[in-house]
């Protein structure tokens, strides 16, 4: 788990790495092992993940995207576009709420 990452980590998560390390350090490897299977590099995959989340409605799960994907170079405007693009296939009410915990990091200044 990145160090300098840690404070932002949800609690829970935090809890269940710290019972199970194991998993934890599985977690990580399987993470690491798909940002190397190919071409993207951090900014195009953490808008990806933004999309993801946004049509699992995960919302931890989205702030922490949306927080990588500005410390990767991602505009304000690249990261709306990305939760735009979840209307047509995942709803207006979902696409609000992405846009919605969006907002809360990027007005943050994360």
């Amino acid at each position: 788990m990145a160090a300098n990452n840690d404070e932002k980590l949800p609690g829970t998560y935090k809890a269940f790495i710290d019972k199970f390390p194991a998993l934890g350090d599985a977690h990580e490897a399987v993470a690491k092992a798909v940002d190397q299977a190919g071409p993207l590099d951090a900014k195009a995959s953490a808008l990806i993940k933004i999309g993801i989340s946004l049509g699992g409605g995960l919302e931890s799960a989205l702030r922490s995207h949306v927080r990588r994907a500005l410390q990767h170079g991602a505009t304000e405007a690249e990261i709306e576009q990305t939760i735009l693009l979840g209307m047509n296939t995942c709803g207006f009410p979902r696409t609000v709420a992405a846009w919605q915990w969006a907002r809360q990091q990027i007005d943050r200044g994360v």
